[in-house]
């Protein structure tokens, strides 16, 4: 099974994702710091928000297989760059979350993610369960 790391901004949904990935019920916790739980590494959304401490997410990143870029289909803008997956050394995937919102955009979630990077991208409701099993699938490949 491969080990994931989720790198998103605050509220874009790692810990509601990490929850339902293990079966979990879903209850709102908020990350206060990086969370080892079996494959999933889950880090505070602060982390990939602030340029000092960003860099922690990249020493992380080598307890990892898979990075996850984690984009809520209700976002107003990208938090990553243009080609910020070339930095990588690790596969990266995009996880757009949050897909059963009504005023979710699942279309312009995934054109920021192609645009950072992306050759994978999965479309998740932690809520619903959609696309759950699919991401499973992936980690166990």
């Amino acid at each position: 099974m491969k080990k994931m790391i989720l790198v998103g901004r605050s509220e874009s949904g790692k810990t509601t994702l990490t929850q339902a990935l293990k079966g979990n019920k879903i209850q709102y916790h908020k990350t206060q710091y990086i969370n080892y739980h079996d494959i999933i590494i889950d880090t505070p959304g602060e982390y990939a928000e602030n340029k000092e401490l960003a860099r922690a997410l990249a020493l992380y990143s080598y307890e990892a297989d898979v990075v996850g870029l984690l984009l809520s289909s209700t976002e107003p803008y990208s938090l990553y760059g243009p080609c910020i997956t070339a930095q990588a050394n690790r596969e990266v995937i995009g996880i757009v979350t949050q897909i059963d919102r009504p005023d979710a955009r699942p279309d312009r979630a995934r054109a920021w993610l192609e645009l950072a990077g992306c050759e994978k991208i999965f479309f998740v409701s932690s809520k619903t369960g959609e696309g759950i099993p699919e991401l499973l699938e992936f980690l166990s490949d």
